[in-house]
């Protein structure tokens, strides 16, 4: 699945961003830079195939910089470049690639990984300390660009910000002005907009060692248990009161039961992996947006883009409790795309779950997220699960590191972070 996904956006799209699937051709969606490339290159490192891992890299650092006078999405970026580079760059020890003297901390990938973080800090430079959603990677901040930003474009600074503009009752709303902090979509849920939020208070707590951010997840749980959770479904609220605006489920959601089983939730992670599974088995896809009160998929909501947090919270649960019933939900989802969404040239966005057209588009993440996710499911024994029984001792210029002991941190576009080689940079530089 990933090879003909891969081959085919190498023959038929790259230098473009993205493979349109039915034109058999190529596309510049967020901004112009081969993202498919630079998003897939970990999970060829992950699914052993280290030869071309090697050659990517060095088409790759074949560019200096990323400066270009075009407008990017400040999160995209983020989470599909700046993780994309960083990740490989983590990797690149696995794969037989020359590696420079000082690695961790030193190396092409991550210096590229900098050059576009530097490009997008000009974003943070607001009254709230929360970023816009666009900047120019040559000038930054776009004249007339809109304070109004989605809640998934988070940083440290960022996260503590949102934390402190929520509602009385603990909420956050959708979209906030990052100028004023006012709430300009107050319907309060756990999917799109809000979802990497919660996501990184989780994963920020274990990957920065900032217990802070974890007592930020667990008052925000408890609040979403009590206005939000509903027969473990998730609905949409009003922020200032809890009142149910939107009694549905959106695909995006499906992150949730992964989320809780990192930190030991598996009982109830599992009732809910039951309940999204359930519409996964009624169409063949999840659309992105299910009524509750229809059971039907919500009308001009029904597509299903390659999404990959279904099979996200699948793999973290199968780690944690070894139920085959995973494995049987996983071979549904391979199943399901493998049937109606390949095509000659790659694989394709269902248009519509009821019957399953496809519409011309392949996003990146199917090659970052998905086709990594269903891998790692159906490999534990990779290296990537590895439980701590075993780690790797390097040299730096500033003494021995011990690295590769497991316990990867996948940001929200699948790019998985080794937490000892951060140690090791972070005690290389003084703290």
């Amino acid at each position: 699945m990933f090879q003909h996904a891969y081959d085919s956006y190498l023959r038929y799209a790259y230098p473009y961003d993205e493979l349109r699937p039915l034109s058999c051709d190529g596309i510049d969606t967020w901004g112009s830079y081969s993202l498919t490339l630079i998003d897939a290159l970990d999970t060829l490192a992950i699914m052993g195939n280290y030869t071309e891992f090697n050659r990517v890299v060095e088409i790759v650092i074949q560019r200096k910089n990323f400066e270009a006078d075009i407008n990017v999405s400040v999160f995209e970026t983020n989470i599909r470049i700046i993780g994309g580079l960083l990740s490989a760059h983590l990797l690149s020890h696995r794969t037989g690639l020359k590696l420079e003297p000082g690695w961790p901390c030193n190396g092409p990938l991550l210096r590229l990984a900098e050059d576009v973080a530097q490009r997008l800090i000009a974003a943070f430079d607001t009254t709230t300390g929360m970023p816009y959603g666009t900047i120019n990677l040559r000038s930054g901040v776009p004249p007339g660009e809109t304070s109004v930003t989605c809640t998934a474009g988070v940083a440290y600074n960022a996260l503590k910000a949102l934390y402190h503009h929520r509602s009385p009752i603990g909420l956050l709303g959708n979209h906030i002005d990052v100028m004023t902090g006012r709430w300009t979509a107050q319907d309060a849920g756990i999917g799109g907009g809000v979802d990497s939020y919660y996501e990184y208070l989780v994963k920020g707590a274990i990957l920065l060692e900032k217990p802070e951010l974890m007592s930020m997840f667990i008052e925000a749980r408890t609040v979403i248990d009590q206005y939000l959770k509903k027969d473990d479904w998730y609905v949409w609220a009003t922020m200032l009161k809890g009142q149910v605006t939107l009694p549905v489920f959106q695909s995006l959601e499906s992150y949730w039961p992964g989320l809780l089983s990192l930190i030991g939730e598996t009982d109830t992670a599992m009732r809910i992996i039951h309940n999204y599974h359930s519409v996964w088995r009624q169409y063949g896809f999840t659309p992105e947006v299910y009524n509750l009160g229809t059971g039907e998929a919500s009308s001009s909501r029904e597509s299903y883009p390659l999404r990959p947090e279904l099979i996200e919270s699948i793999m973290y649960l199968y780690r944690d409790t070894r139920d085959p019933i995973l494995l049987q939900m996983g071979e549904d989802i391979l199943r399901s795309i493998q049937h109606s969404a390949r095509t000659a040239c790659g694989y394709a966005t269902i248009k519509d779950v009821r019957d399953h057209k496809k519409e011309d588009r392949m996003e990146s993440f199917f090659l970052a997220e998905t086709t990594k996710y269903l891998y790692l499911l159906f490999d534990p024994d990779n290296f990537i699960h590895n439980p701590g029984l075993q780690g790797t001792v390097i040299n730096t210029p500033n003494g021995e590191c011990i690295v590769d002991v497991g316990g990867y941190i996948f940001n929200t576009e699948a790019h998985p972070i080794d937490p000892t080689m951060l140690q090791c940079c972070h005690e290389a530089y003084g703290g």
